[in-house]
């Protein structure tokens, strides 16, 4: 698209692909989202985000207007619904190709919240992966450990405590997976002042983030351990820590973590994702259906090839960390 002015740009590294995020802002405030960013930023990109902030500069409205997607997903962002929960003010949305274009005011809320998650949704229909919500590590010799769970069911403080305890980092939030070998993807971790994290915090001097209160580092800072890029499943586990429910790491059956999956880890399921799906795929049912009927085969065979629990642990007691992590790598 002509006329527009690009001020900064961060060419991101996703693992398995590259995506260039674009603002024509000096400082765009969705870069902190990434922690992994390509040593050659003129490197090329599988996909591109190009953000333009009408605050900034003035574009009149004739100059994308006739080209703004006419799909849901596009008719959405024109009433300031971006995904799930994120609503914002009015934005447009211009795809062309692999790159996308969206017009309009604090678009760093469309970058990690909308446009990273449908990216490696498409990515993993092209390419033959299936994306999950999911965080995971890897215990040395035993292969990955992928942790599900509804938001506050403690996965990020069972991942951290984990990896504290030397296992090694492979995702937070979104992880892909083919042929029985899970894929992290790099971003930043967003941690709170608690009991898990507050000491961490002290000791890293991290810094708050300016609207949620929150800090924002990466696995490189958390934890000593490396960070890896894949690993072969071993284990997929339901986190559902209740103090006041009777505590232990138990066995479930795989269609019992497949229905909770399907719902709660499942990309195109749990974001909201299947009209954008359908409209990757040009509208085309037959395409839309084998893709999708591809990745719950996928999902199926995850979890019947792993080893799955449900896990009740109070990851901040030394001992029932090291009994729920012993038993994972038994």
């Amino acid at each position: 698209m002509e006329n527009l002015t690009i001020r900064s740009s961060r060419l991101v590294d996703l693992n398995l692909l590259r995506v260039r995020v674009a603002s024509n802002l000096e400082e765009f405030p969705a870069y902190s989202y990434f922690s992994s960013f390509c040593a050659d930023p003129q490197a090329a990109a599988d996909y591109e985000v190009v953000c333009v902030d009408l605050d900034r500069d003035e574009i009149p409205e004739s100059v994308y207007a006739d080209k703004v997607d006419k799909t849901f997903r596009g008719k959405r962002f024109k009433a300031g619904y971006f995904l799930v929960h994120y609503f914002g003010e009015p934005a447009h949305l211009v795809t062309v190709g692999r790159t996308f274009y969206v017009f309009g005011r604090a678009l760093e809320k469309t970058v990690w919240p909308y446009f990273v998650k449908h990216i490696l949704t498409i990515f993993s229909a092209d390419h033959g992966f299936l994306h999950l919500k999911a965080a995971g590590f890897e215990l040395p010799g035993a292969g990955a450990t992928l942790l599900i769970g509804r938001n506050g069911a403690g996965k990020t403080v069972f991942l951290a405590q984990a990896c504290l305890a030397g296992a090694r980092f492979l995702s937070n939030t979104h992880t892909l997976v083919r042929d029985g070998v899970a894929h992290g993807v790099p971003s930043s971790i967003r941690v709170r002042r608690d009991q898990c994290f507050g000491e961490l915090i002290d000791r890293h001097g991290l810094t708050p983030h300016m609207e949620s209160g929150d800090y924002v580092t990466d696995a490189s800072t958390l934890f000593d351990s490396p960070r890896i890029g894949s690993a072969p499943v071993r284990n997929v586990v339901i986190v559902d820590y209740n103090p006041a429910s009777p505590q232990g790491l138990n066995r479930i059956s795989p269609g019992a973590a497949e229905v909770f999956m399907d719902q709660f880890s499942f990309a195109v399921t749990t974001y909201g994702l299947k009209d954008d799906l359908l409209a990757h795929h040009g509208s085309d049912f037959d395409a839309y259906v084998d893709s999708l009927a591809r990745m719950r085969r996928q999902l199926t065979q995850l979890v019947e090839g792993a080893e799955c629990y449900r896990a009740n642990v109070d990851m901040l007691d030394i001992d029932s960390r090291n009994a729920a992590l012993k038993q994972l790598a038994a």
